[in-house]
């Protein structure tokens, strides 16, 4: 099979996991509900949505929003044209799995960013109440201003510090905090992947940027 329809199953792949992931636990949950997976209390679905970055980092204020979500989406223009080079190139298909990853995460949370505003009802934080799709345009909020669904939490420490540690002590302590979804873990596999099998690349570029710098001292 061609490395380019491997890339395209890849990204389409993660993209539909996460968006019928999302759009079920959005329909179907309250926000801040959630359940144990398979028992476990460090592993748990819990459903929130962020305004902002992956793993619920935030960027503020509705400008912030917006610089964001074009960011991401001219970061995935910039991904397709360098995965598009390396397949022409012949790199090897590690490589081009690790950035389609990249661009897949990228996307997923695009979609959020940029329909689910305008699809969906709002999803109060207090009340209960389950969003549903509505018109067109008629949603809780304007083209990429949407919120970005949240769902995996794995809370593995939860604990109360010791009353000796400096500062923190007494306070509690939840490791790992964060709440997160399936593009997210796209983009960080992806990133973990470059980085642990792939970092000939990079130094294969830096190489190759001295032979072009002595190339024209010369």
């Amino acid at each position: 099979m061609k490395k380019s329809i491997w890339i395209m199953l890849i990204v389409m792949g993660v993209i539909i996991i996460d968006q019928v992931l999302k759009i079920y636990i959005k329909t179907h949950m309250g926000y801040g509900e959630g359940f144990k997976i398979l028992g476990f209390n460090w592993a748990r679905i819990y459903f929130v949505e962020n305004e902002g970055m992956a793993y619920g980092m935030k960027i503020g204020g509705q400008y912030g929003k917006l610089i964001l979500s074009l960011f991401r989406i001219v970061m995935v223009g910039f991904l397709g044209v360098l995965i598009y080079r390396f397949i022409r190139s012949g790199e090897k298909m590690s490589l081009l799995i690790s950035f389609s990853l990249i661009m897949a995460g990228a996307l997923g949370n695009i979609i959020d960013s940029a329909f689910y505003g305008l699809i969906f009802s709002e999803t109060p934080e207090f009340h209960g109440e389950i969003a549903r799709l509505v018109p067109f345009g008629e949603g809780y909020s304007s083209f990429l201003h949407g919120k970005v669904v949240d769902m995996f939490y794995f809370p593995m420490i939860n604990t109360y510090l010791p009353e000796w540690v400096p500062i923190w002590g007494g306070e509690r302590f939840v490791f790992f905090q964060p709440v997160f979804n399936v593009a997210d873990s796209s983009i960080t596999i992806g990133v973990v992947s470059l980085l642990l099998f792939n970092r000939k690349f990079f130094t294969a570029s830096k190489k190759d940027e001295k032979k072009e710098e002595n190339t024209g001292i010369n």
